[in-house]
């Protein structure tokens, strides 16, 4: 199988090796040629890194890595060379400006895209490229599902038709992620660090569930799982911004969580749930 992987991140690399290391052969596509380098890992050689989207073209799956704020130009160029594949949705965030989810951009980019799959957990990108077990789900129908038995047989898949509950939980997460690190620096004490995170990952719960999403999603590896990995851990880019936020720091590198804030505070003033947790730490963090 050739697996197109478009986005050659710390995530997209990552996920170039455990493809390659299941069999398969991977195009790997970075708009600038370059790609993560691991120092637990060497790239394998069976992975192809390219610049030309056309190289996509004949590939029999992609997955769509590059991040939420460049993922509507990135699609509508790889939408060019599009014949139908399953699109694998692994980016986990809103688009800033808009705050749609990534499968509402994927089908307003590629109208034709008939099976689309979101992969969500607990994953750290270096600890994936060198082979540690990493649990994740898989959301789609028995289509993707089948690709995914392929192209992931080196994760600990879990399998569900819950797109939105999985696409919730990663928006979710980045936005619990990044509070969680904001009053770690600036709570009064652990007690109201596990306050805060659990109140406002009710808030995200019950939005997603008024969404359409189903509750054991939340209890899965893109929900539980990766709310505990992320929301603890300074490794998490979204709870280390949090804390730069909370110095008055800078923070480094791309932060979802602020756009993911901003998201779902939108999807709530449209459904109606009260998220009073997630709208004052979205007012805090706009200003």
């Amino acid at each position: 199988m050739i697996v197109g992987i478009i986005g050659a991140g710390a995530w997209g690399t990552g996920l170039a090796h455990v493809v390659a290391r299941g069999g398969s052969n991977v195009i790997l596509w970075s708009f600038d040629g370059e790609y993560t380098k691991f120092d637990s890992a060497s790239l394998p050689n069976t992975v192809k890194i390219t610049r030309d989207m056309a190289d996509l073209r004949d590939c029999d799956i992609w997955l769509a890595v590059t991040p939420a704020a460049f993922f509507r130009e990135t699609m509508v160029r790889a939408g060019e060379f599009y014949k139908s594949q399953p699109i694998i949705i692994c980016t986990k965030g809103a688009e800033p400006k808009t705050g749609k989810f990534m499968t509402e951009v994927l089908r307003e980019t590629i109208k034709k895209v008939k099976n689309i799959g979101v992969l969500a957990g607990p994953q750290f990108a270096a600890e994936v490229a060198r082979g540690v077990p990493t649990g994740t789900t898989l959301a789609g129908n028995k289509k993707v599902q089948e690709f995914g038995d392929v192209v992931f047989r080196n994760l600990h898949l879990s399998r569900t038709h819950d797109i939105i509950g999985t696409e919730i939980c990663g928006i979710g997460k980045n936005a619990v992620s990044l509070i969680s690190g904001y009053v770690k620096v600036r709570g009064e004490g652990e007690n109201q660090s596990a306050m805060v995170m659990t109140v406002a990952w009710n808030e995200v719960v019950r939005l997603g569930v008024e969404l359409g999403a189903k509750m054991p999603t939340f209890l899965d590896y893109c929900g539980l799982g990766d709310l505990l990995l992320t929301a603890t851990s300074q490794t998490s880019r979204n709870f280390s911004a949090g804390m730069a936020l909370a110095r008055g720091e800078r923070p480094k590198g791309t932060v979802e969580g602020i756009s993911a804030l901003d998201a779902l505070v939108k999807k709530a003033k449209i459904t109606g749930v009260h998220v009073p947790v997630l709208k004052k730490m979205k007012n805090r963090f706009s200003k």
